[in-house]
């Protein structure tokens, strides 16, 4: 079920690349923040009328307390907008209002006044059939890199291979700040990409790490595949968006994991980040080099998640079909170790994937590196103060595919 209410925007709190954040007042009288993508609608402002998804507070889900902008309500007439329809207006003749209905006369309103904003911001349309969100009321085109129509449509026809590049595959968004930090500390003259999937939030401006990483310069662009959205190239599948990565951006490492929110049931297989095992067999499969960073936790009270999660030793049993890369720090307290060692067991007895446990980086040069990061990265509610150990597994993994560009990685069990 989804709950909806109709709410009042009273203030606008923030804006960034494709995401806007305001404050609104519900029917119900409470009031509360909701984002509002901009890839859909045009600027809130100030006394619009919303209407309002509010399931995901309702739940009490882990989206940051916010509700989501579903439409902008129209005004009773759109005469001062610009459109001579009023949704008021009777219908007796062939076409009118009456007869097309006033559904139909406010998504034409709505759709001139977009595509003259449009004409206005100099963005050309695009003629692109690919649909993301399908077969959804929200369902939208874009122009997908592999496309006909796309400039880049040769790449695809051109190449199959990815050069034998690093792919860092996360589970968790927040690796992707942190492996990005270390990589630019490390090796500021690599070229970064970042691949998400839709295992999590679908539109990539939910991120704020994305947002911040772009105007960094730390990334070299985004790609967007499946039913995910917005990155600076869209794609059809997890094979295109990594051929895209290497061959369109340029990248000489690719990061890949989902946007915010994973979604899991507390089993080995029910959650999303087994997408992280089939990104490992896409890398492999197009000659890349696949890496897990590793789920690492010393703080975590979930048994299943203390060491290393559940979801990673899964992975590597059942969905990494192809051989990983799993680098490890080696600086850990000696009980975690410990227990990491047994969870990995069974993982080396198969002899499928390579563990190597990595020097670097320490602690220190983390810290330094996290430094000149502007945003506070948190996972799991946890800062690098709270589980150095989750902090220096994203790292130990950027320091290896760093390594790989190199030749200098460490290739030990």
């Amino acid at each position: 079920m989804i709950a909806w209410q109709i709410g009042i925007v009273t203030e606008l709190i923030a804006q960034r690349d494709g995401m806007q954040e305001v404050r609104v007042k519900l029917s119900d009288g409470t009031s509360g923040r909701a984002l509002h993508d901009l890839s859909i609608h045009e600027p809130l402002i100030a006394g619009d009328q919303v209407l309002l998804n509010t399931t995901a507070v309702r739940l009490n889900l882990g989206t940051g307390g916010y509700h989501f902008v579903h439409a902008r309500l129209p005004e009773s007439s759109f005469g001062a907008s610009g459109c001579s329809h009023s949704l008021a207006e009777p219908a007796t003749e062939s076409g009118s209002a009456g007869e097309r209905g006033h559904t139909d006369l406010f998504a034409e309103c709505y759709t001139d006044r977009s595509n003259s904003r449009c004409r206005e911001s100099g963005k050309a349309a695009h003629n692109g059939h690919m649909m993301k969100l399908k077969y959804t009321s929200l369902q939208r085109a874009v122009l997908a890199a592999e496309e006909p129509a796309s400039p880049y449509h040769e790449v695809f026809i051109n190449h199959q291979r990815i050069d034998g590049i690093p792919v860092l595959v996360g589970e968790l968004h927040s690796m992707l700040p942190i492996a990005a930090a270390w990589l630019h500390y490390a090796k500021p003259q690599l070229r970064i990409a970042y691949v998400m999937s839709d295992g999590g939030a679908l539109p990539i401006s939910l991120s704020r790490h994305v947002s911040a990483l772009k105007q960094l310069s730390w990334l070299c662009g985004t790609v967007t595949y499946g039913q995910a959205y917005g990155g600076d190239l869209e794609t059809m599948n997890k094979f295109t968006a990594l051929i895209a990565a290497r061959h369109i951006l340029r990248a000489d490492i690719i990061i890949a994991c989902m946007g915010p929110g994973i979604a899991g049931t507390g089993t080995p297989l029910g959650h999303t980040g087994t997408e992280a095992g089939e990104l490992v067999n896409a890398a492999a499969m197009l000659g890349g080099r696949p890496i897990l960073i590793p789920r690492l936790s010393g703080a975590e009270q979930r048994p299943r998640h203390y060491g290393l999660s559940h979801h990673l030793t899964a992975n590597l049993k059942y969905t990494a079909a192809c051989r990983a890369v799993l680098p490890l720090p080696a600086g850990l307290p000696d009980e975690l170790t410990a227990v990491v060692r047994r969870q990995l067991k069974p993982i080396l007895e198969e002899g499928r994937h390579r563990i190597t446990w990595q020097d670097e980086p320490s602690l220190t040069d983390l810290e330094a590196a996290l430094c000149a990061y502007p945003l506070t990265i948190t996972t799991m509610g946890r800062t690098l103060r709270d589980d150095p150990s989750f902090y220096l597994g994203a790292a130990s993994a950027a320091a290896y595919a760093a390594a790989c560009c190199t030749g200098s990685a460490n290739h030990g069990a």
